[in-house]
This record gives structure tokens, C-alpha cells and sequence, in this order.
């Protein structure tokens, strides 16, 4: 991700993964954010493309977790400055949790993360092949551990085993 904000030449940076779609209107929405003085990053909300409902309560417990903590993911499509980002020293060089990193220190710092009410859309590839429960459970676990202060490194070997 330092990669390609260092390579990208506008005064906005938005990090997409390769399996999320934006909403038609996101570069509005991201333009609108930025246009308020003291946001300095922000996301949007979790949206899954499947028709299953119980993918619905994901997105309503990303949504919800998202509001109360304002560490938005990375699958959120997170955006930010240039100049805020590059101030800050970008992503760590970190396996795992690096986009929950970098927005736990934007937090901390007391600067604005800004939520779009919009859902961007990404694939659900992963918790269909390796099983709802047991992904969904397993992040869980990896989040709980990295706020306990486990390391990424460790965290990453838990995730890919």
C-alpha cells in the first residue's frame, strides 16, 4: 500500500482491495469527506455480494463496531490525504492488522476518520471456502488477540495455518 500511494499522484489516497467494488458515486462521497477541513481519512461501510442473509449481519456488525470504535478495515475502502498520510509515516511494514493500525494512530492522534453511510461491496469468496463460522470466528479471535497486544507476526501465522 506504501507502494502504490507512492506512485499515485493525487492529493487523496483511497487503498482498495482487489475484491471490492465501490458504489457508483464513491469518488462524491470520498470528495465530500475531504472537503470538510478536519477530516483527515475515512471508509465506507461494509457491504458482502451475496445474497445470504446471514452475510447481513456481518455488514451490521462491521457497521456497528465501525460507529462505536471509528477503526474502520481495510475491505471498507479506506481513504485518506496524502499529505495526512505521508505525515504520519503511511502503513507499517506489518503482516496483519496494518490497516487497523494505522487507523487505531489517527485515532490516538485525536484527528477525524470519516464513516460513508454507503456500502462498498466485496467478495465473499473467503468465508464460503473456508466456512462462515469458522472465518468469522477466527478473525474475531485474531482481532481480540491484537488488541491484547499480540504481535502481527504471530497473529499472521495463526491466520494463514
Amino acid at each position: 500500500m506504501n507502494r502504490g500511494a507512492s506512485l499515485a499522484s493525487g492529493d487523496i489516497l483511497l487503498f482498495l482491495h482487489a475484491d471490492t467494488l465501490l458504489p457508483p458515486d464513491a469518488l462524491a462521497m470520498v470528495r465530500s469527506c475531504m472537503n470538510n477541513a478536519f477530516n483527515v481519512a475515512g471508509a465506507f461501510d461494509l457491504g458482502i455480494r451475496t445474497d445470504r442473509r446471514i452475510f447481513r449481519i456481518t455488514e451490521r456488525y462491521v457497521a456497528l463496531r465501525t460507529r462505536l470504535t471509528r477503526i474502520p478495515y481495510g475491505d471498507q475502502a479506506i481513504f485518506m490525504r496524502r499529505e495526512y498520510f505521508e505525515e504520519i509515516g503511511g502503513y507499517k511494514d506489518i503482516p496483519l492488522m496494518e490497516d487497523v493500525e494505522i487507523m487505531q494512530r489517527i485515532k490516538k492522534r485525536g484527528d477525524r476518520i470519516c464513516i460513508v453511510p454507503k456500502k462498498v461491496m466485496t467478495s465473499p469468496r473467503r468465508w464460503e471456502q473456508e466456512g462462515i463460522l469458522f472465518c468469522t470466528l477466527r478473525n474475531l479471535v485474531v482481532q481480540f488477540f491484537y488488541y491484547l497486544g499480540v504481535s502481527p507476526e504471530r497473529l499472521a501465522k495463526f491466520y494463514r495455518s
